[in-house]
């Protein structure tokens, strides 16, 4: 059975973050907690964001947030969290500092360690309504974090796992496109381009869901047309606009599912934390678009042909290498070998993809073989 469902209150402009401290009256959250990362703080959009409240010198800030939040993390955030009787929670940041924001919200008011929640441990059943209250302000755009009901997290067994429930959606997303003018060129393509990946992976998930199909072509096309203009031209407001709106577009369309791409770098990125999710995304794109190619050309879907249409292109059988050309072309790496990735790795990553959560959700079963194929083709 489909289950079409959309829920977050989402406020979208060029100065948007000033409406912050209306949203916390309008939730209901009086005592709030950030939750960010060193490099926001850094930029001064921790600040920025901090003008808009009141009282913020009494609001504790967790700015510890690492590139791909963990299990460690998330105890530690909670200790502040519980400290200071919080009823809420702001996430100023990336996908990093949303998703962390999300486990504190789980972990602050349920029973038991993080792993618990994991939905490949049976934890969708066990996140309920009293989840702590989030907004979230995204200051990439990529993950799409902010509108998502789920969130990767690292635990201390070392998988990477998500963490999924409508509980976890942020109450209110705050998508401020200025938040994301100063952010650096190698970042805004590596973001983009994983936008990109979601846009594709949810259209070609077989789960039957119109509008999100609608919600992620027109977010392909955005982002197909506007990121390399917000690379190469970091101040253009229009690109950083559309970037921003595929971003929370793949996100919306989140509920139908992804595929193997996320299934790989999932667990790619479990073994190696410091390697970039959308950088992962960009070069497990081609390979896996090429394996879903028998199941996205059938006739009464025809998902390759309206995903070559969405970006411009005359014959569907030139996607996947117009993925790879465009991840080129952005200065990106292109295979796991420029990523210091060795063959030894393969198992572990197969191991991993094929409990992920995602890997369910392509529109073609892919087995043990299927996996080492296509990280042969990413190598």
């Amino acid at each position: 059975m489909a289950l079409i469902q959309y829920l977050t209150h989402i406020q979208f402009d060029f100065g948007a973050v000033r409406l912050l401290q209306a949203e916390c009256d309008r939730i209901g959250i009086r005592r709030p907690m950030v939750v960010t990362d060193q490099g926001i703080r850094s930029a001064g959009l921790l600040e920025v964001a901090m003008r808009f409240l009141g009282h913020a010198d009494k609001i504790p800030v967790f700015d510890e947030t690492p590139s791909n939040p963990n299990e460690k993390a998330v105890r530690k955030a909670v200790a502040i969290y519980i400290e200071n009787e919080c009823d809420g929670i702001i996430a100023i940041g990336g996908g990093s500092s949303i998703d962390l924001a999300k486990g504190v919200a789980v972990c602050a008011t349920h029973e038991g360690p993080l792993k618990t929640f994991a939905v490949i441990e049976g934890g969708l059943s066990k996140i309920t309504s009293a989840t702590a209250p989030v907004i979230a302000i995204p200051t990439t755009a990529g993950t799409g974090s902010e509108v998502g009901r789920g969130a990767i997290l690292i635990l201390d067994d070392g998988r990477k796992v998500g963490i999924i429930s409508p509980f976890i959606v942020p109450k209110t997303a705050i998508c401020d496109p200025e938040l994301t003018v100063k952010l650096p060129v190698q970042l805004t393509a590596a973001t983009g381009m994983d936008a990109i990946a979601h846009c594709l992976e949810t259209f070609m998930s077989p789960l039957f869901n119109p509008p999100a199909d609608g919600i992620a072509l027109d977010g392909l096309n955005r982002a197909w047309s506007h990121i390399e203009q917000a690379t190469s031209n970091p101040e253009d407001r229009d690109a950083r606009l559309n970037m921003m709106s595929a971003s929370m577009q793949g996100a919306l369309a989140f509920q139908k599912g992804l595929g193997c791409v996320h299934s790989l770098s999932h667990s790619l990125g479990g073994i190696n934390p410091q390697l970039h999710h959308g950088t992962l995304n960009a070069i497990f794109l081609p390979s896996v678009i090429q394996f879903n190619t028998p199941a996205t050309t059938m006739v009464q879907e025809r998902k390759l042909d309206r995903i070559a249409a969405a970006i411009g292109l005359a014959s569907a059988s030139s996607v996947a290498s117009e993925v790879l050309n465009l991840t080129k072309r952005l200065g990106l790496p292109t295979t796991l070998a420029q990523l210091g990735v060795t063959r030894e790795l393969f198992p572990n990553i197969i191991n991993g993809a094929l409990a992920d959560h995602s890997h369910k959700t392509n529109p073609r079963e892919a087995t043990r073989e299927d996996y080492m194929g296509m990280l042969e083709a990413a190598f």
